[in-house]
């Protein structure tokens, strides 16, 4: 595969995130919708050894360099001939000298009312066309005894009956599995075309927050959605880049920011995203003329301050941790996809019996801290955003739609593992 120059895609624009005028609470689907409408892939490209290329996005279809198999060969031990000389009833037919194994095929063709001896993988010599299982089959060493007829193709398979040269094998936008490196490996491919890593950025904010570790005031809670956050973006696939935490200033928040944006494609902050004396991020934001804060319809979570910093889109998130992972995995994780070249993608949810009740009320949609026994959806017994013991508890979360809804012991929800998202 030749070397290609990087591609460049062009800048998100300003105004990306801005809402309809009027705009109020804003549904789930609508800002998923609109998400998936304004945002695009935003990284370059690259060309990489097969061997580097686990969990990267593919920049392009990728076509199969060689058939496979290469060549026709046998798809069991056994012994080969051809078919047109194959009786019917018991008969006997004399064995060629040597045989074909894989990586040592039989040299030359099969003489004409002979077998060959053949054994799995191994190439097919010219003159046969049909395999008979060695079990099917009586031997001295000198010649096979069994019973016709037999099968024309039996127990053979076919040149690029599993792909063939020049087919398309991995599409544009597909994140890399060890089963496909296993595929284009077979085909003959040695490196691929890929997007760069998404770079994201992580900033906590506020003076309450103190490093895991570090002695905290009374005052103080340790900083819970930072190393949560880092370790989200690392196993989605793209490349977190920790920026500590900043204080409650505006302008060392902004100095944060400057930074991040000169080091990253994508900016996540957690905390100072509503409008209140201290929410610093949003007030940055408005001053550059692209903040749009979304108020959302939905539970737990609500504000989400969008923006951009010097050309660098920026999520800002609730700081509580629940609401942080919830409004990361259905908002920031598929913007995050658009972004890094993998495209858009909705989660894939399963609908089981609740093993709960509850009593939902319409006007937004909530997301419960869930995981599956026996084969029902249980929740995590508090709904309180501030207990973050559930999300370690959780496996995954229960979707409740924008509608009222009531809920028993076997209602059907929508459950959503956590690997539906990446995780």
């Amino acid at each position: 595969m030749s070397k290609r120059n990087e591609l460049v895609p062009p800048p998100l624009k300003n105004d990306c995130f801005s809402l309809p005028a009027d705009t109020h609470w804003t549904p789930v689907s609508e800002a998923l919708a609109l998400l998936k409408e304004r945002l695009q892939v935003c990284v370059g490209t690259e060309t990489v050894p097969l061997y580097q290329a686990l969990g990267r996005v593919l920049a392009e279809d990728v076509l199969a360099l060689r058939s496979n198999p290469p060549q026709p060969n046998s798809a069991v031990d056994g012994y080969g001939l051809c078919h047109a000389e194959i009786k019917e009833g018991p008969q006997t037919v004399p064995l060629v000298d040597g045989r074909s194994a894989a990586g040592e095929p039989f040299e030359g063709a099969l003489p004409e009312g002979h077998a060959v001896r053949i054994l799995t993988g191994a190439t097919v010599p010219e003159g046969v066309d049909t395999v008979i299982l060695q079990e099917d089959v009586t031997t001295d060493g000198q010649a096979i005894a069994f019973h016709g007829p037999l099968k024309r193709g039996s127990n053979t398979r076919k040149a690029g009956e599993d792909v063939a040269k020049g087919g398309a094998i991995l599409a544009q936008g597909r994140r890399i599995t060890p089963a496909d490196l296993a595929l284009a490996a077979a085909t003959g491919v040695s490196e691929l075309p890929v997007f760069k890593r998404l770079r994201v950025a992580v900033v906590s904010t506020g003076d309450e927050l103190a490093e895991p570790g570090s002695t905290a005031r009374p005052d103080q809670i340790f900083d819970a959605n930072r190393p949560m956050l880092l370790a989200m973006i690392a196993q989605f696939g793209f490349e977190p880049i920790d920026m500590g935490r900043a204080p409650d200033d505006r302008e060392g928040l902004k100095g944060f920011l400057d930074k991040a944006a000169n080091n990253s494609d994508m900016i996540l902050t957690s905390g100072g995203a509503s409008a209140g004396d201290e929410d610093h991020m949003s007030a940055l934001l408005n001053e550059t003329g692209s903040m749009t804060l979304w108020r959302l319809a939905i539970k737990p979570g609500r504000p989400l301050a969008l923006g951009m910093w010097h050309g660098t889109p920026v999520f800002g998130l609730p700081g509580n941790p629940v609401a942080a992972k919830v409004c990361t995995l259905i908002f920031a994780k598929p913007a995050m996809d658009v972004m890094g070249g993998a495209g858009w993608h909705d989660p894939v949810g399963l609908r089981v019996p609740a093993a709960f009740a509850k009593s939902k009320k319409a006007g937004r949609r909530e997301y419960l801290r869930a995981r599956l026994r026996d084969g029902r959806a249980e929740v995590f017994a508090s709904e309180g955003s501030g207990r973050i013991s559930g999300l370690s508890w959780a496996e995954g979360l229960v979707e409740l739609p924008d509608e009222a809804m009531q809920i028993q012991g076997g209602t059907e929800v929508l459950y959503y593992p956590y690997s539906a998202f990446g995780l």
